[in-house]
């Protein structure tokens, strides 16, 4: 039984203030092989007007407490023991219309993806008013308004059209600005955010935690904030509860876990933020000066949009780009069109001396060993048909024409070399974790042995321990084979700590470009400054130094 560390600080409030409060809950799944543990002994309290933040790798029991706390629990799962306590009343005993009643007008709840968690079939302004309607607050017309008033508030642009508007036409980041809009149209007592803003840009991320800390005060929510990134936590929340393998290991003031964590675990999650060490980022030589890669007037129209306009940036052998922005700002377009995905409007694209703009298919197919891309989601660009073996050996046995049998054995070999267990080869993506398929996506693209990797967004939803090994497997890897990198990432704080140069993107223009630690130390444009200023852990680290915080 292992030992629950309570860092010492001061409480903003006593236990009897508690709205929520979780005390000793075990929860077991069902499974083919019998009963499987997902959380012991877990506990926490949520008090009025303010935050407490749970934080843990993917499977450490995050979720599933926060949805035993809501009575959402899947039917394959049950509670063993431990009590849930809203208000001085204990919910063991709920009956599923008791726990309807419960949620949404008292209860709110965010929940993780918003691409699973809205219906397709309902236009945004039908998706936030659907718990009015459910609970009978107001008439059509005041739901409405109430809707687009909440639109507004969240940061959506132009309520009137996003409100019926359907969820494939949203970004991310509005979809996930919807759900929160949706959970607190009822103003709940409690809020629970599972992951808002894992995925989402930096300046979007602090629109939202912005948000919810507004409402936290203005309306004196209790809110539990469900997150892998400390700095978030840091930033943000009063309390901190730290979970690992289903159980609570450290909790307390969120200044005085961060400052001084007690566990080894706690430890290592600090030192994996880049958030939180950045700073501290050892200094890159400057680029070499043979390019690799030059891009000159690129632009990209779609019909009426002009997704890329204008921009220019070259790509020394052997180094790392990044290109930075919000969602929208032609980062990917820019990456998928380097990728000879997609041909540009206008403009030129350069490749070790080859124009490769508007590549022949013959062309196209000569260069695709030499220039490969890692997508942005591992789940979706692997086939789920396919083994991992095959998904990996697959580029060979097309760009090479290796037969199976070989192109199978080499497989292995760089499995093995983005340290994957060999066991894993004749799994499907499904069976596997985020990080796992992150690795065998870098595999895929490394197979071919490329000279130029672009990778979009290669470690933006991935916990702060699995980000870590992934970025160190890329640098270990460049200086082994060689590679050079366009990194697409809305991560600053990584951008800082992995590459050599970058641009800075907005509204589909380059804004800024140049040396990475020169842009970040004296940026030039706005947009620059205030996409380094959204980087989490910026509030945490200037309490650290006791500086005075807007």
């Amino acid at each position: 039984m292992s030992t629950v560390v309570t860092t010492q600080g001061a409480l903003g409030a006593e236990a009897s203030d508690a709205v929520l409060s979780v005390s000793g809950l075990t929860v077991d799944y069902t499974s083919g092989n019998g009963a499987v543990r997902a959380i012991e002994g877990v506990g926490f309290e949520l008090r009025p007007g303010r935050m407490t933040a749970l934080v843990g790798e993917s499977g450490s029991g995050k979720t599933t407490s926060a949805l035993a706390a809501v009575g959402l629990l899947g039917h394959t799962a049950s509670v063993r023991s431990g009590s849930v306590v809203f208000r001085g009343e204990d919910t063991s005993g709920y009956t599923p219309a008791q726990w309807r009643a419960l949620r949404g007008a008292h209860i709110g709840l965010v929940p993780q993806d918003p691409n699973n968690s809205l219906n397709p079939l309902k236009t945004i302004g039908a998706s936030i008013e659907e718990g009015m309607e459910i609970h009978g607050i107001g008439n059509r017309a005041q739901r409405k308004k109430r809707a687009l008033e909440l639109l507004n508030e969240v940061g959506i642009d132009d309520p009137e059209r996003r409100y019926g508007q359907y969820p494939h036409e949203l970004s991310g980041g509005m979809k996930q600005r919807v759900l929160i809009a949706a959970a607190v149209a009822l103003e709940p007592e409690v809020l629970i955010a599972d992951e808002p803003t894992s995925a989402l840009d930096v300046t979007v991320q602090k629109t939202i935690l912005d948000l919810l800390d507004r409402m936290r005060l203005e309306l004196g929510l209790a809110v539990l904030l469900i997150t892998h990134d400390l700095a978030v936590a840091g930033d943000r929340a009063d309390d901190i509860v730290i979970m690992e393998n289903g159980r609570v290991v450290e909790k307390g003031p969120a200044d005085a876990v961060l400052s001084n964590p007690q566990q080894e675990y706690s430890r290592r999650l600090l030192a994996d933020a880049p958030s939180l060490t950045a700073s501290n980022a050892g200094h890159r030589p400057p680029p070499s000066e043979d390019v690799l890669l030059s891009v000159r007037d690129l632009q990209v129209v779609f019909g009426d949009f002009t997704a890329v306009d204008g921009v220019s940036f070259d790509v020394a052998r052997g180094s790392t780009h990044a290109l930075v922005g919000e969602s929208g700002s032609g980062k990917t377009t820019t990456g998928r069109a380097i990728s000879m995905f997609g041909a540009p409007s206008a403009g030129s694209i350069t490749f070790d001396g080859i124009d490769i703009t508007r590549p022949s298919a013959k062309l196209t197919r000569q260069l695709r060993s030499r220039i490969q891309m890692v997508h942005q989601n591992p789940f979706s660009s692997l086939d789920p048909r396919m083994t991992v073996e095959d998904i990996v050996a697959e580029p060979v046995r097309y760009l090479q024409s290796k037969r199976g049998s070989v192109a199978r054995r080499h497989a292995r070999e760089f499995l093995d070399r983005v340290a994957l267990d060999p066991a894993l080869a004749s799994r499907g993506p499904a069976e596997l974790s985020g990080g796992q398929r992150q690795r065998v996506a870098i595999a895929r693209a490394l197979i071919v042995e490329p000279e130029l990797v672009v990778l979009d967004e290669a470690v933006s939803a991935l916990d702060v321990t699995v980000q870590a090994q992934i970025l160190r497997l890329l640098e270990d890897l460049q200086a082994e084979l060689g590679l050079t990198y366009l990194f697409i990432s809305h991560d600053l704080a990584v951008v800082k700590q992995v590459s050599d140069t970058v641009s800075v993107f907005s509204r589909g223009r380059q804004v800024e470009s140049g040396i990475t630690e020169d842009v970040f130390s004296l940026p030039q444009a706005d947009v620059t400054r205030t996409l380094i200023d959204a980087i989490p852990g910026t509030i945490f680290r200037a309490r650290e130094l006791g500086e005075y915080v807007v």
